[in-house]
């Protein structure tokens, strides 16, 4: 018996299973294809969140920064001032007997060993961010360090100044047994007007030439008083402070550059 082979029947089968396998393969392509670009939408949807996010932070961190900054000048400014005139302060007691020192210069001089200016930076941005890992959202290794180095430095100022607290306070009351209350506060005007607000040297040879009472002239007594204003911090303290002025004024800069700030 002679066997007929169907080929048609063949050649229509194999070419249904062929469109069957491209027709699955184009529905996974186009899934794929959907899947992909949902993911990439949805990727570009959460940069862009943590984009705007990033830059509501940057503007509240700017804000705060230039508060910081105009203290910080100030600090710089004042702190500067305080320091030289102590270090000549020491230099007076160190080279002259007490006697032989025209009191206006112990006066103008002496005042400075109770300098002080504390520092509170408005980090309240920072710290939330760096509590929830928002920091990640600024994308900028260089910011980053920036504003980490920045937090380091605030809290150097914070420690130092709980170091000095103590010994200013000793400072103030060793002050009091030499320095007339009176004489202070025309001292304290002189300082307010002639170097704060507008430097005026002659004013201020003017106070020195002056001849106030002393309360004493005792030698222990004014030795433990350069001591104590010897232990002071303020050199480091100027240094802190012009390095976190610098800092500041960095992160201010590359935060406005970056999110296009005003």
């Amino acid at each position: 018996m002679e066997v007929h082979h169907h080929s048609h029947f063949d050649n229509h089968h194999e070419k249904q299973r062929k469109n069957k396998w491209t027709h699955y393969f184009w529905e996974f392509l186009m899934l794929f294809l959907a899947v992909t670009l949902g993911f990439l939408v949805e990727n570009q949807r959460e940069h862009y969140i943590e984009h705007q996010r990033a830059k509501v932070y940057a503007r509240t961190m700017v804000t705060n920064l230039r508060i910081d900054t105009a203290e910080l000048k100030q600090i710089v400014y004042r702190g500067n001032f305080a320091a030289s005139y102590l270090d000549t302060f020491l230099i007076i007691l160190s080279s002259n007997e007490i006697t032989r020192i025209p009191t206006g210069k112990l006066y103008w001089f002496g005042l400075f060993g109770g300098y002080l200016r504390g520092f509170q930076p408005n980090d309240a941005t920072f710290q939330q961010m760096k509590s929830s890992g928002s920091l990640r959202y600024l994308s900028d290794p260089l910011l980053e360090q920036q504003i980490s180095n920045y937090d380091q430095l605030m809290r150097s100022i914070q420690m130092l100044n709980d170091i000095d607290q103590p010994v200013h306070l000793e400072v103030r009351k060793l002050r009091a047994r030499i320095f007339d209350f009176r004489y202070n506060i025309n001292t304290n005007n002189v300082v307010r007007r002639a170097v704060y607000e507008t430097f005026n040297q002659p004013v201020i040879d003017s106070f020195i030439s002056t001849n106030p009472p002393l309360l004493t002239t005792d030698k222990i007594i004014f030795n433990e008083y350069a001591e104590l204003c010897r232990s002071r911090n303020i050199r480091q303290q100027l240094r802190n402070a012009s390095d976190a002025l610098a800092l500041a004024t960095e992160i201010i800069d590359g935060l406005s550059k970056k999110y296009h700030l005003d």
